[in-house]
């Protein structure tokens, strides 16, 4: 079992086959997926990695994980996800992960939160056919109508279908083919639809119903030791002491 990946919903767009047909694709973004931490089975009892993705301004960073941030000699990160591995799959802090982490015609598992509708009715929440639209029926025509039994047991059951908050759930989408990548972009194209709207960050994973293609990169594909370069670690440690920074530099 190797780690995923935190990847950005850029949006939806199609890519044409070497026949001519055509694929609905969504566009996943990997914004600098590096290793901040490992948990270990000495240490921690159980084995797994820490990525982070993005970036954040430090004054939006709380000072506990500044310094994690610049223990691990990398960039303040935007969403930090951890993914359980194989003992022979733990990545070196401050790794950086690719896109050709997975290749074309894999499998993976896609999970985020679905968009939010707000305050919706019963009908548009779950379904309900409504009420009689002629006689009988005053203004309550799309009422989720009764709710309750008589004086035994006198009381709405739990988990009731009733109007209520709609949508932003936290879902996992099976079995999405990678249709392509761009390495040099840093892009994966999966075939279909994904949760969430646009900007949000979701958790890509290899398919845990489908076996992992031999061809693909294990314990993972890297890229080059420049995203851990000496210019992330000056600014890791800015970031960190920048009062100690100052008084270095005068």
């Amino acid at each position: 079992m190797r780690t995923g990946v935190i990847a950005k919903k850029v949006g939806m767009t199609r890519l044409f086959q070497e026949d001519g047909r055509h694929v609905p694709v969504t566009v996943l973004a990997l914004e600098g997926n590096q290793v901040i931490s490992r948990r270990e089975i000495e240490k921690d009892g159980y084995v797994a990695v820490q990525l982070g993705a993005g970036s954040a301004k430090a004054k939006n960073v709380a000072k506990p994980q500044r310094g994690q941030f610049a223990k691990a000699e990398v960039e303040p990160k935007a969403l930090v996800a951890e993914f359980r591995v194989a003992e022979d799959a733990l990545l070196d802090v401050g790794a950086e992960i690719s896109a050709d982490h997975f290749i074309a015609g894999q499998y993976v598992d896609v999970t985020g939160h679905t968009q939010g509708k707000g305050f919706a009715g019963a009908m548009k929440r779950w379904g309900f056919g409504g009420l009689r639209a002629s006689h009988g029926v005053s203004l309550s025509h799309r009422s989720h109508g009764s709710t309750g039994n008589r004086q035994d047991p006198g009381r709405v059951f739990k988990n009731k279908k009733m109007a209520g908050h709609m949508g932003d759930r936290q879902r996992t989408q099976q079995n999405l083919e990678i249709v392509r990548t761009d390495v040099e972009r840093d892009l994966l194209f999966v075939k279909g639809s994904v949760p969430g709207s646009k900007g949000t960050w979701l958790l890509i994973r290899d398919a845990v119903k489908l076996s992992r293609p031999a061809d693909a990169p294990y314990p993972a594909s890297l890229k080059a030791v420049a995203g851990s370069d000496t210019g992330a670690s000056e600014v890791a440690a800015e970031v960190a002491a920048p009062e100690a920074a100052d008084g270095q530099e005068g």
